[in-house]
């Protein structure tokens, strides 16, 4: 029997961070957690870029564009979604999930979902850095994870190439 899967060396991707700009102060802490992941796991800051976006709505739509580009190896997606008074929360939470979602499959490639979805900013921040860990990190770590697994797997398609 054999099995495979994904290491948490990095040292070869080349991965792009999506960031929602609303809800900066908990979204600044999930990049935050992010890079050290990436850092930890030996990603070089040439290999990593950061892009900037209004809101979590706006995630996918990024997400799908880098994709396209075809130079990442992973897409990691942070932004902060707390509910109001209003379903504004449902529906900003379940289209942003369904997005990322859509984009990770679409062009089958690691769209990791460090979004928090949360009651109140105490929970968001116990997420982003808190009691509770960092969403960000834990999606940077999987995207890194799911990176090398998916070149191990691209590897058994032709077994005289080196995994890339």
């Amino acid at each position: 029997m054999r099995t495979i899967e994904g290491s948490l060396d990095g040292s070869g991707l080349r991965i792009a961070v999506v960031v929602s700009r609303f809800n900066e102060l908990i979204t600044e802490r999930l990049l935050a957690g992010a890079v050290e992941a990436a850092r930890e796991h030996g990603v070089p800051d040439d290999r990593l870029d950061v892009f900037w976006v209004p809101g979590a709505f706006e995630l996918p739509s990024a997400a799908r564009r880098l994709a396209l580009l075809a130079r990442y190896d992973a897409i990691v997606c942070t932004g902060a979604v707390i509910r109001g008074e209003t379903p504004h929360f449902d529906f900003v939470a379940g289209e942003a999930a369904r997005g990322i979602m859509d984009a990770g499959r679409d062009f089958d490639l690691p769209v990791t979902f460090g979004v928090i979805t949360s009651n109140t900013v105490e929970q968001a921040q116990a997420r982003s850095g808190g009691a509770v860990g960092n969403k960000g990190r834990e999606a940077m770590v999987a995207a890194i994870e799911m990176a090398t697994l998916l070149k191990q797997i691209d590897y058994l398609e032709d077994p005289r190439e080196e995994p890339r």
